[in-house]
């Protein structure tokens, strides 16, 4: 599989050199260049399917030459699962929170760190240089820890840092390195790109990122959306959507990917607050970014979301086309809460405020289009333990948290606070490596 740059400069790349480079020269971002097309492998499957069996029958299809069905077995090697319920006859929710850290994130990167071991088991390795905050930098903690030849440096920006075990780092035995930017998230996003785009530095230590600019962590969430079919292809004729939770678009984009891998879908519903980033782009109007809003679904507050240049690819590529594919929503935080209480009393349900975004997108579609599909799929992102106060609010239920993510409540000290200045950084990665 190739990948070219969303500026279409630079010459095309294989798959391990895009996840190694992440990042092209000319400033754009890696995407497939060539569509491939699954179906004669998920076709064929059944509700009996496991998500492993699925991701070493369909990741050696996609990545052709680079990773042969015994390295795709041990890449596909995940001991958790998404889980599809079926609510009624119109709606099912995809439940991407079963890893260890609760969070969607946790498929994608635990595939991205175990492909890395794979691609590079016969080299010196490399440095896996990424932005983090809250308890994100819990799930790449989980999927890089004792990856060989993988050293993990995370960048967090000021305040608690969370969800990371101190057994993990390197100075107890393992291979965590985390750093304190005094700064904001965007200082660390800048820094992760600035280093990595200093080409004799980042080549000297062979430096690339886990954060979605990186395509090994975007692709492999395409797998979800296929075993989402596969599993309900045989309750209903035709006429499938989803609902995805859109804030930096990662999710809606591997969707797409899926998609163009042949997924029989009709369309997508790129659900957002009130923050509404990319509603007016997808209606076709010029985009221009907001002042982000405060609302109760956080990780969709964002004004520009980081896939732009992804996204707008689509939309460069088939125009005409992506308009009755993509149907965006925007949804407030008072019909938020009304979908958490609709989950919780008519289905028993407990659903997270960013899942609650796509299920009150997904109900309004209905409403207004109920006569263009069969099925919609709503993804469920995060664990509802990790917004817990907003459920409760809304449900009047308290969630427990599990004691796999009580560990993501925990604070842990950085071995070092920087400034955020990229020689500063680069000095002091030296000097660890």
């Amino acid at each position: 599989m190739y990948f070219r740059s969303t500026k279409s400069i630079e010459p095309e790349v294989s798959f391990k050199d895009a996840v190694l480079r992440c990042l092209p020269n000319d400033g754009g971002l890696y995407v497939p260049s060539k569509v491939i097309d699954l179906r004669q492998f998920f076709l064929y499957m059944d509700e009996r399917t496991s998500y492993p069996e699925l991701v070493a029958t369909v990741a050696p299809a996609l990545l052709q030459g680079e990773l042969n069905p015994f390295s795709a077995a041990r890449v596909a090697e995940i001991d958790f699962e998404p889980e599809l319920t079926r609510l009624d006859e119109n709606f099912s929710i995809l439940n991407l929170y079963n890893g260890p850290t609760g969070t969607f994130k946790d498929f994608g990167a635990t595939f991205h760190a175990a492909v890395l071991e794979e691609l590079l088991k016969n080299n010196s390795g490399a440095i896996i240089l990424s932005a983090v905050r809250g308890d994100s930098g819990g799930c790449l903690g989980r999927a890089f820890y004792g990856r060989r030849g993988l050293t993990t440096v995370m960048l967090f920006p000021s305040g608690p840092i969370r969800g990371i075990d101190p057994a993990f780092f390197i100075h107890n035995g393992g291979n965590i390195i985390p750093i304190q930017i005094r700064g904001t998230l965007d200082d660390c996003q800048r820094l992760v790109r600035e280093t990595i785009n200093d080409r004799p530095f980042s080549e000297r230590y062979c430096i690339t990122s886990a954060n979605a600019i990186n395509p090994g962590r975007l692709l492999p969430q395409a797998f979800y959306y296929l075993y989402a079919f596969v599993k309900i292809k045989k309750l209903f004729s035709g006429g499938l959507f989803f609902s995805v939770p859109s804030g930096n678009f990662g999710n809606l984009i591997s969707g797409l990917y899926a998609w163009k891998f042949g997924l029989p879908v009709n369309g997508f519903i790129a659900a957002m607050n009130t923050n509404d980033p990319f509603g007016d782009f997808i209606r076709g109007k010029e985009f221009k970014p907001r002042p982000v809003v405060a609302t109760n679904s956080p990780a969709l507050d964002v004004s520009v979301p980081s896939n732009f240049a992804r996204f707008s690819s689509f939309y460069e590529e088939a125009p005409a086309v992506m308009r009755h594919i993509v149907f965006p929503a925007s949804i407030d935080d008072t019909a938020t809460l009304k979908a958490m209480e609709l989950a919780w009393t008519q289905y028993g349900m407990l659903l997270d405020p960013h899942a609650a975004v796509a299920l009150a997108a997904a109900r309004d579609f209905f409403n207004k289009e109920k006569n263009s599909f069969d099925h919609m799929i709503v993804l469920a992102t995060g664990h509802p333990a990790r917004e817990a106060a907003v459920v409760e609010e809304a449900t009047g239920q308290k969630v427990s948290l599990p004691e796999k993510l009580a560990l993501l409540k925990k604070e842990a000290d950085p071995i070092a606070i920087v400034d955020p200045h990229l020689g500063t950084l680069e000095g002091l990665l030296a000097s660890c490596l």
